[in-house]
């Protein structure tokens, strides 16, 4: 799904409010999907990253679309507020500096590799964003970490500690997809 200029000024004003509502009440800001364009009534996923002085903040987001990507939106534009257990909830003074990015994922497609080079060589840098799973273990990178991380198998070794496996573990059983994104800065 492709959203046009004026479905993301409605998503960035619906995170906006859902922060702003959480320092104000503590809860999430309530969407009321009737008034939205049908897209945003749909299920999708989303992240909400937050940023402040060039640090981040908060990031809390959605793998997988089960509820519509306004209310997914809001929900985790609070919990990036207030919920993501590396800091301390947001504090209205911390409001004027605070830097938002939204990233609504595309599907994740599950990719196919007999090696752990076979996978690194079909990675696309700046492009994919990687779910790793492994029996309970799962974690995933949104393609802005591409930045930081710009070699493969560097992106690919933090990524399977971030899911709280050794850098160097590999298992014929792991499995990898990856998805695209649409991000912009609120």
């Amino acid at each position: 799904m492709a959203l046009n200029p004026s479905e993301r000024t409605v998503l960035n004003n619906i995170a906006l409010a859902s922060i702003r509502e959480g320092v104000q009440s503590g809860r999430a800001a309530k969407v009321d999907l009737h008034d939205l364009p049908d897209c945003l009534q749909q299920p999708g996923a989303a992240f909400v990253t937050l940023n402040r002085q060039g640090q981040l903040r908060g990031c809390i987001g959605s793998l997988e679309a089960h509820r519509p990507l306004a209310q997914d939106v809001a929900e985790n534009a609070f919990a990036a507020a207030f919920r993501d257990p590396r800091f301390a909830p947001l504090d209205a003074s911390e409001l004027a500096d605070l830097d938002v990015h939204i990233s609504v994922l595309g599907k994740p497609e599950p990719m196919q590799f007999a090696s752990e080079q076979e996978l690194i060589s079909q990675l696309r840098p700046q492009v994919d964003g990687l779910i790793l799973q492994e029996g309970g273990y799962r974690g995933t990178f949104l393609p802005a970490v591409w930045e930081s991380l710009p070699e493969p198998q560097e992106f690919l070794r933090q990524l399977k500690r971030k899911a709280g496996l050794a850098a160097d573990y590999w298992s014929d059983t792991l499995r990898v997809s990856r998805y695209g994104t649409q991000s912009w800065h609120v």
